[in-house]
């Protein structure tokens, strides 16, 4: 008797919208005091006076809550593979991040690039998704951040945790609406 497999994604029905906008408020909810954290400590290393916290409590808080935000987002907007999503969206998230902090020499690009990029993993993606959509809303806002940062710095350090996954709900908005069917015309 031979076994026939079915895909994971077989008889899943599309993640309601209302669903996902909750995932990514909840997500971006647990993200923010990390984000914060995150600075302070990163404002504290390049401090040069004695009187500066330490650094590391504050880097290493943010740090460990970041594996929440990405089980937050995947778990909530039900991810077929959520473990396994949470460690790409992690990993996606240094190796995007680093770089980008290092390139714009500036922290706040960084992270907004580093977590967009973990939540492209992270956040479901339906049939009508394109994941293509997806980098380029976080190419978009990580750029908006870099330019926001330079010309009003105030803006884009409040901002800067609201924009990575409100940009990927964004993005699937846009590609469900272009792929929507269009009723026929006389």
């Amino acid at each position: 008797m031979t076994r026939v497999r079915r895909s994971i994604l077989a008889g899943a029905e599309p993640l309601s919208a209302r669903r996902k906008w909750r995932a990514i408020l909840l997500a971006t909810l647990v993200l923010t005091p990390g984000y914060w954290s995150m600075l302070a400590g990163l404002v504290a290393v390049g401090s040069d006076d004695d009187g500066a916290p330490l650094a590391a409590p504050y880097i290493a808080f943010g740090l460990a809550l970041l594996p929440f935000v990405f089980v937050v987002l995947a778990f909530l907007s039900e991810h077929p593979r959520a473990p396994g999503a949470v460690v790409k969206a992690m990993l996606l998230a240094l190796v995007v991040g680093i770089p980008i902090s290092a390139i714009a020499a500036d922290a706040v690009t960084g992270l907004v690039a580093g977590i967009g990029a973990g939540g492209v993993a992270a956040l479901r993606a339906d049939i009508g998704d394109d994941t293509k959509r997806r980098v380029i809303a976080v190419v978009i806002v990580s750029a908006a951040s870099f330019v926001l940062l330079r010309s009003i710095p105030e803006v884009a350090v409040l901002l800067a945790p609201v924009l990575p996954f409100t940009s990927l709900g964004v993005a699937d908005h846009l590609s469900e609406r272009r792929n929507a069917v269009k009723p026929a015309g006389p």
